[in-house]
């Protein structure tokens, strides 16, 4: 895995760190955590798009937020997760890897 998808799996799983926060923080530093998550992420998938296909990085960084944010609400919130929602995270994992997989590009130059 190159250091471009790394950073975009990072950038992934920020955004669940956020989209939880926005639902549950309730103090200051949770606030600020949120904010600093927000633009963690964003600041990495700018990054990264630079260097590999927009459109799928969009779509790993959205995919790994959603099916994150999903598995993530049940485990730590007990959010139910029933077997319509969990076929349909399956699936969508499925989408991105078959995007990742499928992607052929010639890489841009690397910023120094």
């Amino acid at each position: 895995m190159s250091r471009h998808w790394l950073l975009l799996l990072i950038a992934g799983l920020s955004e669940i760190g956020w989209v939880s926060g926005l639902k549950h923080a309730d103090q200051i530093w949770e606030w600020a955590l949120t904010a600093a998550a927000i633009v963690f992420s964003f600041g990495m998938l700018l990054y990264v798009s630079r260097v590999l296909p927009v459109g799928t990085v969009y779509a790993v960084f959205t995919g790994i937020g959603a099916a994150g944010t999903v598995i993530g609400e049940s485990v730590f919130f007990g959010v139910n997760l029933d077997a319509g929602k969990l076929a349909l995270v399956i699936v969508l994992v499925l989408g991105i890897a078959g995007l990742k997989m499928t992607t052929g590009h010639v890489p841009a130059r690397e910023e120094e």
